[in-house]
């Protein structure tokens, strides 16, 4: 048995061995106590509005499958690169980040209402329930990225030669951003259309507290959760994770092919094995997530995270010693540092985006302080924390890149965004936290539970809005590291077919491609603002409607029409995620296919560049919004109900759509964005050679 085979079937075990654990920690979670019948009532009509949002969202997406599924299949008569297989890979890659999303948002509509009666018995119990759900789904994106790529692999191979399925793992990509941007946007429209709705008329006109059983749109806030922060985040990683693993494989093809063929192997397969045991330390650093504590909740989460990030640098040290020993110009301790690099810069990610976002630290501080004068001052708060929040992650990665390219080349950036991304699993355990423990809160608050109760699911809360935002801060500078490697992976096919080519800033059409580029983004975001703000309008029509016509409702005696709101912003949020999606598709045929691949090449480094800033600005910023708010309401400045609390409320209102909605959004958009541009490399050499 060859090296190749052997990598496929441990690929194939790895995956296998996330899945049973999802699983069986899924059927360990349905066996406990669901609570009292409201309890079940209220779990019931969010899982309906859950289930049915992303059901009528697939369809949707899925006409625009099935017309690319056609064009690629087609266009295997007259383009090589394309065909069945490159097609083939296009659906496996669509149908599993499909499946991330769906076990994604299955899995925490149930360990919600469970968390909820959990809580009754403290916080050490609650937290470890809460978190255990939430690493089903980290282990199963894991697990279906490593267990698809491979199984993809082993089969093209076996069809096509390691030529024949390199070619046709951009499909395999492409179906992946395809579906993950769709997914991101569509959740993050609808989550943040029914909280800024909620809000508005319920805390801002009504006066009433959040998940206040009276406000019409409460269950739709909480079907949100779930469809953004849940089934969205999972499709997006999911897809952050297989990009940069396949990105890294085109990349090692590319670069080493003066090799011998034993070791261009196992450059190709390195990456891909990083993210098989990275599933094994994932479930490992599982077992170290506990506090005893309100106050040591989130120490107790970063115990999971940097353990899991130890025994990886651990594991990585021995396996690399081993398999690349003697392969390439680079040392395996080169390659070593390059995996190294990835970790250490997930951890600066982590702490970075924690002091930006936390209650606990100064950034969060000053917006609560700035809130005491006034909603301007407010926003001026939040805007500067936002934009000051970029600095940080930016030079960690500038010296992230620096380093791992020192060390081995653009091949040590691949490596170094390959083990960045073997830490998916945990930091999506991290992010599912976040959204089950809102639920639980809002299912503590609708069924009307002990205060004590409520104080732990706030508690846990409070701590989830923290990880919410570290994890997107994870996720977008992951993306970015994948995005460089995808560029060099672009620079590398495009010299194939053009060898004199340069990409040289001193071009003026690189110059032009870099200004068209920065643009793609700042669109991007815009539309999907604005999308948010026009479902969110529905909803606050809606609730105004609601409030004034059925009587009643204030007073408790009257029961309002939830499923409404679900229904118009589950239209709304479909009708408006269309228009940003073909954004990162339009930007490089609109101006790609008619510049030139010099003025493309620009365009990949500007949505890259332009891309991190406007999202860690909109993801950190509008957390440290939100978390602004959550202080004033633990009685900072005259608690709720003062004037700072409704200055607060409205800086959260702006930050909502930021951190959930186009800030989160952008990841997925830069990559569709140079994974689009790789797949169409053939025509662009057509039309320019």
């Amino acid at each position: 048995m060859n090296v190749f085979d052997k990598a496929m079937i441990f690929g194939i075990v790895a995956g296998l061995v996330a899945v049973i654990y999802s699983i069986s920690v899924t059927i360990w979670a349905l066996k406990h106590d669901e609570g009292s019948e409201k309890m079940k009532q209220i779990a019931k009509a969010i899982q309906e509005g859950a289930t049915a949002f992303l059901n009528r969202q697939y369809r949707t997406v899925a006409v625009v499958g099935i017309i690319v599924f056609a064009l690629i299949l087609i266009g295997g008569i007259w383009i090589p690169q394309f065909g069945i297989l490159t097609a083939s890979g296009f659906l496996l890659g669509a149908i599993l980040s499909t499946l991330a999303g769906y076990l994604g948002m299955f899995n925490a509509v149930r360990a919600n209402i469970r968390t909820a009666q959990i809580a009754h018995q403290g916080v050490r119990p609650a937290l470890k329930f809460a978190f255990k759900g939430g690493s089903v789904t980290g282990l199963m994106v894991l697990g279906l990225g490593v267990l698809g790529i491979s199984v993809f692999m082993l089969i093209g191979y076996s069809l096509t030669g390691l030529g024949g399925v390199i070619d046709s793992l951009i499909g395999f990509a492409f179906g992946c951003s395809l579906i993950s941007v769709f997914a991101r946007l569509g959740g993050g429209i609808y989550t943040k259309a029914a909280d800024v709705g909620a809000d508005l008329v319920g805390k801002v006109e009504a006066g009433i507290p959040e998940d206040d059983p009276r406000n019409p749109a409460v269950i739709a806030d909480q079907v949100g959760d779930n469809v953004g922060d849940c089934a969205g985040m999972a499709a997006d990683v999911f897809e952050t994770f297989s990009v940069t693993i396949i990105a890294s494989i085109l990349l090692a093809y590319s670069s080493f092919q003066g090799l011998g063929e034993s070791e261009l192997m196992k450059t190709i397969l390195y990456p891909l094995l990083l993210g098989g045991f990275a599933v094994f330390t994932s479930i490992i650093g599982v077992f170290f997530v506990s506090a005893p504590t309100k106050e040591k909740i989130m120490q107790g989460l970063y115990k999971g995270l940097f353990a899991t990030g130890i025994i990886s640098a651990i594991v990585y040290y021995f396996f690399t010693m081993y398999f690349m020993k003697g392969v390439g110009n680079y040392s395996a301790m080169d390659y070593y540092y390059s995996a190294l690099v990835g970790l250490v810069l997930t951890g600066l990610i982590i702490v970075i985006t924690d002091y930006f976002t936390s209650t606990s630290f100064s950034p969060v501080k000053s917006i609560a302080k700035a809130s005491t004068t006034g909603h301007g001052t407010n926003i001026i708060a939040g805007l500067a924390v936002g934009q000051m929040s970029t600095a940080l992650p930016v030079i960690a990665i500038a010296f992230s890149i620096l380093l791992s390219y020192h060390f081995a080349g653009f091949y040590g950036i691949a490596i170094a965004a390959s083990s960045m991304l073997s830490m998916a699993g945990m930091v999506i355990a991290v992010d599912s936290f976040g959204p089950i423990t809102d639920n639980a809160g809002g299912i503590a608050e609708m069924s009307e539970l002990s205060s004590d109760v409520r104080e732990t699911t706030d508690a846990l809360d409070a701590v989830g809005n923290t990880t919410k935002a570290v994890t997107k801060g994870y996720a977008i500078g992951s993306a970015a590291l994948a995005a460089i490697v995808l560029f060099g992976e672009y620079s590398n096919l495009i010299k194939i077919g053009i060898p004199d080519i340069s990409f040289s800033i001193s071009k003026p059409e690189v110059l032009i491609g870099l200004f068209l580029g920065a643009m793609l983004p700042y669109i991007f975001a815009s539309l999907a603002m604005k999308a948010v703000g026009k479902a969110a309008g529905d909803i606050v029509v809606e609730v105004r409607r609601q409030f004034k016509e059925i009587p009643g409702i204030m007073e408790g005696t009257g029961k309002p029409e939830y499923g409404k709101c679900v229904d118009i912003v589950t239209k709304s949020s479909l009708r408006e995620m269309i228009l940003p999606a073909f954004i990162p598709i339009a930007g490089p045929i609109v101006f790609g296919l008619t510049m030139g691949p010099q003025v493309l090449g620009g365009i990949l480094l500007g949505t890259i560049v332009s891309g991190l800033f406007v999202a860690v600005s909109m993801t950190s910023g509008g957390a440290a919004w939100d978390n602004a708010k959550k202080l004033i309401e633990k009685g900072l400045y005259g608690g709720k109900g003062s004037e700072a609390h409704k200055a607060a409320v409205t800086g959260d209102t702006v930050g909502d759509p930021y951190k959930d909605t186009a800030g989160p959004a952008i990841n997925p958009m830069i990559k569709v964005v140079n994974i689009f541009t790789i797949l169409i490399i053939p025509i662009i050499l057509i039309l320019w050679h």
